[in-house]
C-alpha cells in the first residue's frame, strides 16, 4: 500500500533559503567531536567518494574521528556510485544495513523508514538540525529526522569553455533550440556536443525529469509526487520534447551504453578530458571529473556551468531546478558512536574541508564561504535563489515507480519507447502503489 501521510517532495524552494540564515557555534576541532563510551565499537561507513579527492579526505575523517574516540573503529567502504547504490538496495532487501550510509530522500527513505530499517536522530542530532536548518526537511518523515544532508544542489550543464569557444559559441545556450543549435556548431566544429551516461539510465531520466519541470506547471509536480497521477498532458509534453533532441543527434558516440562516471570513458570522463564539449550533472560533477584526470584537476579554468534550458510555450517556471541532495543516515541497529559520527561528518571542520575539495555543494553555513571552485560557487547561489527545487523523481517516487520511470525513458533514448510510453507505464506502476 502507499503511504499517505509522507511528504515525499522537498520544499527546497524555502528551504534552501534557510541555509544562509542559520549560524553555528564554532569550529569544531577533532578534539571536539562527539565523544563515544570508549567501548570497543566497529561503525561501518559506505560513501561513494572512491576517486581522490574524496576519497582520501574521507580517510583521514575517518581517522580523526577514531583518535578523539579511543575504542571506536571506523571500516571505510569508497565504492563507485552505481555499485554502492547496488549493495545498498541488496542490504535493504536483506536487513544488513551498513551502519552510516548515504541516504537520497523522498520516497527512497519513506520506504526505509516504512520497514525500520533506519534511525529516527531526531534527539541526539537536535543541535545539528538547528545549524542545517530547512534543509533537513527533506529527510524527515512525519516530522522526525531520519538523515543528516550534507550536500544539496542542483543539475545542469558543465561544459568546457575552450570547446565552446573553439565552436564559435559565444553566449551559453538559454533555450532549447539554442542548445540544439550550440550542438550543430559544435559536430561542424569536430566536436561531439554532449555525453550522457545513458548506459546507467539515471543521468538520461534526467532529461525527462527537466523537460517535465519546464513543461509542467509546479502545482501540477507537486500534487504528482503525492497523488501519483500523471494524468495532465504536459508529462506526455515532456517525452516529445525529449524526442526531439534525441532525434537531432547531439549526444557521443555509442552513448546508449555509456556509464555515468566510472572512468574516462565515461560520460563524465569524457568531458573531463576534453573528448566532448558538455554533460548535463549534478553539482558533485567538478569532484567526480578531478578523480578522472592524471593531474587530478578535471577542467580547471576551462570548466563553466549554465542552466537547463527554458522550453517554448511550457508552463513551468524557466527558474526552477531540478535536483536533490545526499545525506547520511544511520542503520536502526546501529551503535550510538554512528550517531556521533554522523554529526561528526556536518561539522564546521568536515564540512569546510569538503567544500575546499570541491566535492559537493556543503549544507553546514559555515562552509559555504571554502567553496573553491567558481562555478561551484556560482551553484550555491543558484541553489538559493531558485524559487523551487524539484526532488530527482525517481528519489521522489520511490523505486517501484521511479524506475519504471526510468527504464521507459531510457527506452526512448533507444528508440524502443514512445512518449505516451513513458506516462502509462509509469501510471501503471503508480496505479500498483497506491
Amino acid at each position: 500500500m502507499r503511504r499517505t501521510s509522507v511528504t515525499r517532495a522537498l520544499a527546497f524552494g524555502a528551504a534552501v533559503a534557510v541555509l544562509a540564515a542559520c549560524g553555528t557555534g564554532g569550529e569544531e576541532s577533532p578534539a571536539d567531536a562527539p565523544a563515544s563510551s570508549g567501548a570497543a565499537t566497529t561503525i561501518t561507513w559506505w560513501h561513494n567518494s572512491n576517486t581522490d579527492p574524496g576519497k582520501g579526505y574521507y580517510a583521514e575523517v575517518a581517522k580523526k574521528f577514531e583518535a578523539a574516540n579511543p575504542g571506536v573503529t571506523v571500516e571505510v567502504s569508497a565504492l563507485q556510485h552505481e555499485d554502492m547504490l547496488t549493495k545498498l538496495d541488496a542490504a535493504f532487501q536483506s536487513g544488513d544495513v551498513p551502519d552510516v550510509y548515504m541516504e537520497r530522500g523522498g520516497g527512497e527513505l519513506a520506504d526505509h523508514v516504512e520497514a525500520n530499517l533506519v534511525k529516527d536522530i531526531s534527539a541526539p542530532a537536535a543541535d545539528v538540525i538547528s545549524t542545517l536548518g530547512g534543509s533537513v526537511a527533506g529527510w524527515q518523515v512525519d516530522g522526525k529526522t531520519y538523515a543528516l544532508p550534507f550536500s544539496v544542489g542542483v543539475v545542469g550543464f558543465w561544459y568546457n569553455k575552450d570547446l565552446f569557444e573553439k565552436a564559435g559559441i559565444t553566449t551559453p545556450p538559454a533555450t532549447m533550440d539554442d542548445l540544439l543549435a550550440a550542438s550543430d556548431k559544435l559536430r561542424a566544429a569536430g566536436v561531439d556536443p554532449i555525453s550522457v551516461g545513458a548506459g546507467d539510465k539515471w543521468p538520461a531520466a534526467h532529461y525527462w525529469y527537466y523537460l517535465a519541470l519546464r513543461a509542467c506547471p509546479q502545482q501540477v509536480l507537486q500534487d504528482a509526487v503525492k497523488s501519483l497521477d500523471f494524468s495532465n498532458p504536459c508529462f506526455v509534453t515532456a517525452g516529445q520534447e525529449l524526442e526531439k533532441v534525441v532525434k537531432a543527434k547531439p549526444f557521443n558516440r555509442g552513448f546508449l551504453s555509456t556509464p555515468a562516471q566510472t572512468g574516462p570513458t565515461s560520460a563524465s570522463g569524457l568531458l573531463a578530458t576534453g573528448k566532448v564539449a558538455m554533460e548535463m550533472q549534478g553539482h558533485w560533477e567538478p569532484g567526480v571529473m578531478q578523480g578522472l584526470t592524471a593531474d587530478k584537476k578535471g577542467l580547471g579554468d576551462k570548466l563553466g556551468w549554465f542552466p537547463f534550458p527554458s522550453v517554448a510555450g511550457g508552463q513551468g517556471d524557466p527558474a526552477a531546478a531540478l535536483g536533490g541532495g545526499d545525506a547520511w543516515a544511520v542503520s536502526k541497529n546501529a551503535p550510538d558512536a554512528a550517531v556521533d559520527f554522523v554529526k561528526y561528518l556536518l561539522s564546521d571542520e568536515v564540512q569546510k574541508g569538503f567544500a575546499e575539495r570541491d566535492m559537493g555543494l556543503p549544507t553546514n553555513p559555515s562552509a559555504s564561504g571554502s567553496v573553491k571552485d567558481p562555478a561551484l560557487a556560482g551553484l550555491l547561489k543558484v541553489r538559493d535563489d531558485s524559487p523551487f527545487v524539484q526532488l530527482y523523481f525517481d528519489t521522489a517516487f520511490g523505486q517501484a515507480v521511479g524506475g519504471v520511470m526510468n527504464d521507459q525513458i531510457a527506452l526512448l533514448f533507444a528508440g524502443k519507447a514512445t512518449p505516451q510510453d513513458i506516462v502509462a507505464k509509469t501510471q501503471t506502476a503508480a496505479d500498483a502503489e497506491k
